[in-house]
């Protein structure tokens, strides 16, 4: 089981840099996945950049959000 997400920060280009429950960082890049309809609504506007963290995970509104699963094991550690 992967650590929740206790902050984050999103970067220019689609970056995100996320802390871990463990006090790891890794950066993530949602590049490729502004292309899924789920998170093509990041690309518009200054919505990325609004990212928080709720429950352990990184959202931008109700219905978008990011598994900390998915930025643990694709993140790069910083």
């Amino acid at each position: 089981m992967t650590p929740d997400v206790v902050r984050v920060r999103p970067l220019p280009d689609y970056q995100l840099e996320a802390e871990f429950a463990t006090g790891e960082w890794r950066v993530f890049d949602m590049r490729p996945y502004l292309a899924y309809p789920a998170f093509a609504a990041l690309a518009e506007g200054s919505l990325f950049m609004k990212a928080h963290v709720v429950l352990g995970t990184v959202a931008w509104t109700d219905e978008i959000d990011i598994s900390p699963d998915t930025l643990y094991l694709c993140g790069l550690p910083v």
